[in-house]
């Protein structure tokens, strides 16, 4: 199984900013015994490299990617320290590029048709929508997917516990990106179990849709 047939099995990632990279593994157990597999660790704090190590090696049968990725460099510290896919805000060509050099699968955000012409010349075809609150929500992924059915998107950006069940309900939805799991102040707080719950409730979501 490929890692997106990996991520879309999963139906979320977990969008996680850890400024204190050791918590990382009471977060990766939190995940797992919510049932959640996956995990996006940001670039928006000095020690993301450190905390996607840190969780690779403690769990590896977490699959853990690496989220903002704004510059190919970051691609090369992502890759070293053991994320398995890349995601960016938006389509950066030299970032897709060393994604692709380094035989990493890539997501990156797209909210207009120039932009999905624009990664689908690389080759991508499933792509983060984002922000997909901010832009329409499922509304604006239905009328998009509409001229490009070859393409699956990862909504994130204003997906929450609420809203789940319509954008995984979506046909153009591979998964979704979600912050709402493990939030700053869950993690800060050390309310795991909170985390663990929000995922158990994800999944069945995720699985009520799917047998719909």
């Amino acid at each position: 199984m490929t890692i997106t047939e990996q991520l879309t099995a999963a139906g979320i990632i977990p969008v996680i900013r850890l400024d204190d990279p050791e918590n990382a593994l009471p977060l990766g157990e939190a995940l797992l015994k919510g049932g959640v597999n996956t995990a996006e660790i940001t670039f928006r704090t000095e020690h993301a490299d450190k905390a996607i190590k840190l969780m690779t090696d403690n769990f590896p049968e977490l699959l853990v990617g690496a989220g903002t990725v704004l510059k190919a460099d970051q691609v090369g510290l992502a890759a070293d320290a053991g994320a398995r896919f890349i995601v960016s805000p938006g389509f950066n060509p030299k970032t897709a590029h060393a994604a692709i050099v380094r035989e990493l699968p890539v997501y990156p955000g797209v909210c207009t048709p120039t932009e999905i012409e624009a990664a689908m010349e690389y080759g991508l075809n499933v792509l983060k929508f984002f922000p997909a609150g901010a832009f329409g929500g499922v509304k604006t992924l239905k009328a998009l997917s509409a001229p490009y059915s070859m393409v699956k998107f990862i909504p994130t950006g204003g997906v929450n516990i609420g809203n789940l069940a319509d954008y995984i309900s979506c046909p153009a939805t591979a998964c979704v990106g979600g912050t709402y799991i493990a939030t700053k102040e869950l993690i800060e707080g050390g309310r795991w179990q909170e985390i663990t719950d929000l995922c158990k409730r994800s999944i069945e979501i995720i699985g009520e849709c799917r047998r719909a």
